[in-house]
């Protein structure tokens, strides 16, 4: 059986020594998991469920990724809110996507969950604050709790998103802000004339969000 040999992907703001000067305001102080205190608690509240090793550090649900330490807020589960929102129907459908501006790719207008904040206030806040479009007073439907591959997961760190579809009747005026560069209402019918079209932009469509958005257009089917 070959050795297996991850690779450390911690930036070097979060690296121990960095922490030890300063926490960025988006991530928490605990320089390896085993500075975390309430692994019980993470647990409990987890959208997917997941162990401790031998260590008591957290295990991907998903299991090895062949990278190890933090790229994101937290140890264990970061939990992500992803509204998708879809206006009009059939061939007319079309859906709202941002260019997002750390990997430049067409994603969900999501992010994610501040501390104490539910996911529901995540879903509005997010699509607020990435299109403009506030759709608090709608209700939306929550299609799944799942683990995303996002790119700044780790044996030890990774993201689960509450992912919640939004139907309107037409589309509305959509302006990117935050860690957009960009809010589109793309063609919709299907995942295929939706890939068609932002591969005619000259974009590509983020992979881990892309079962997210065809579950979505599944449910409308």
């Amino acid at each position: 059986m070959s050795e297996y040999c991850p690779v450390d992907i911690t930036p070097p703001e979060l690296q121990p020594s960095a922490l030890a000067h300063h926490v960025p305001d988006w991530a928490e102080a605990a320089r390896t998991p085993a500075d975390v205190t309430d692994w019980p608690q993470r647990q409990n509240a987890a959208l997917v469920k997941f162990q401790l090793d031998d260590r008591g550090w957290p295990m991907h649900p998903g299991g090895r990724t062949g990278r190890v330490g933090r790229n994101l807020g937290k140890w264990g589960e970061n939990r992500a809110a992803d509204p998708i929102v879809v206006a009009g129907t059939g061939s007319d459908r079309r859906i709202l996507l941002i260019t997002r501006d750390d990997i430049h790719q067409e994603a969900i207008p999501g992010g994610m969950v501040e501390p104490g904040e539910t996911a529901p206030a995540a879903l509005v806040r997010e699509l607020r604050e990435e299109t403009g479009v506030d759709l608090s007073d709608h209700q939306p439907v929550v299609l799944g709790r799942d683990l995303v591959d996002d790119w700044r997961q780790s044996d030890h760190a990774w993201v689960a998103t509450t992912s919640a579809l939004y139907v309107l009747p037409a589309t509305v005026s959509a302006t990117a802000a935050d860690d957009a560069l960009d809010a589109t209402w793309y063609p919709a019918g299907s995942m295929a004339a939706l890939e068609t079209a932002i591969t005619a932009a000259g974009r590509t469509l983020y992979a881990a969000h892309r079962l997210l958005i065809a579950r979505a257009l599944a449910h409308l089917a």
